[in-house]
């Protein structure tokens, strides 16, 4: 088959990296097309996949907008020529349409109930809009419903093992309690309107009272007095790091996932609730979630707590019990990539 992957953020890329490797392995004919964002290309390249670039990054929603529409008009002429069997994405907007207009099946992957622009446009040209099954909402025919989440693609004890050389790498003590905050930019279309921490100075400050050392990353550019704690680590040890933390702290929901299913508690702080993010703060304890107007101070208060409790075969007991519920999700990939050969 000849199966066109397209990639617009780094999460994406390390959602496909396994399943490309499987279906190349498989004698299929894999092409990766991506748009920049963030260090989506600093990604493809360490994990060694071939792929072109169609467009550059984005400086707000307008700039967005003309970006996708370069980057779609340009897959088309690629889809045009490769005459791919599938084109798969996370979200899919650009992958669906062209997958219409080629003949191809698209094939969407998402977990995100709220982003509804993406649905409204994607959605209704894909042939399969496959999510993990505490998806909140009902997509109709074409809904595929899977027990597991995006992040068990990448972090399933079957493709993940961690490195605990990153400690070194970051300059981190092994003997000192180790916090990891991600910080977001709120300029994704379905993130207009909402918020998290108050104060992000304060959040630091306050977590570095109790003698931690605080690592951030971030989506903006932080205040001068927060730069010399930004992470130094290559983009792809970030999930090393997560695994060999403390605790997780802060806006964005697949890093507090991501973080969760390494067996790292989270604190999420932010306004919107997600049906993956419930799952895992109400049925598996491993995030704790904080949506409203009083999130930044509730937020801050629990990691305080958790920091103070230092308990880490709860959280592995606790990761264990959703591994034995959940896919590796790679192997879902895959099947709903090949489910039309």
């Amino acid at each position: 088959m000849k199966v066109v992957v397209t990639v617009q953020h780094p999460g994406h890329v390390h959602f496909f990296k396994h399943a490309i490797r499987e279906l190349e392995t498989a004698g299929h004919e894999v092409h990766v097309f991506a748009r920049e964002n963030e260090v989506t290309a600093a990604l493809l390249s360490a994990y060694g996949i071939d792929y072109e670039m169609l467009a550059g990054a984005s400086a707000s929603l307008p700039s967005l907008a003309r970006v996708q529409v370069t980057y779609e008009s340009r897959l088309l002429a690629r889809a045009w020529k490769i005459d791919p069997d599938v084109i798969a994405a996370i979200g899919g907007v650009a992958a669906s349409h062209v997958a219409a207009a080629v003949g191809a099946r698209g094939v969407v992957f998402y977990d995100t109930e709220h982003a509804s622009l993406i649905k409204r446009l994607a959605y209704p040209f894909a042939d399969e809009v496959c999510t993990p099954d505490c998806y909140t909402e009902d997509e109709g025919d074409k809904h595929v419903r899977y027990p597991g989440y995006h992040e068990l693609a990448y972090l399933h004890p079957s493709r993940y093992t961690p490195d605990a050389s990153v400690l070194d790498d970051a300059g981190v003590d092994p003997d000192d309690p180790l916090v990891v905050c991600r910080f977001s930019s709120w300029d994704s279309s379905h993130d207009v309107g909402q918020g998290g921490f108050d104060d992000l100075t304060e959040v630091v400050e306050r977590l570095e009272s109790t003698g931690a050392t605080v690592q951030l990353t971030a989506e903006v550019d932080l205040p001068p007095e927060l730069a010399d704690r930004e992470l130094s680590v290559a983009p792809e040890r970030m999930h090393d790091l997560l695994y060999y933390a403390d605790l997780t702290v802060g806006e964005g929901a697949t890093t507090a996932t991501e973080s969760a299913l390494l067996g790292t508690p989270a604190v999420y702080v932010n306004s919107l609730r997600l049906g993956y993010t419930t799952e895992l703060a109400e049925e598996y304890g491993l995030v704790f979630q904080y949506n409203g107007p009083n999130r930044h101070e509730e937020g801050v208060r629990r990691a305080l707590e958790l920091l103070g409790e230092a308990d880490g075969e709860r959280w592995e007991r606790r990761r264990a019990r959703v591994l034995e519920d959940k896919r590796d999700v790679t192997d879902v990939v895959v099947d709903r990539v090949l489910a039309g050969g």
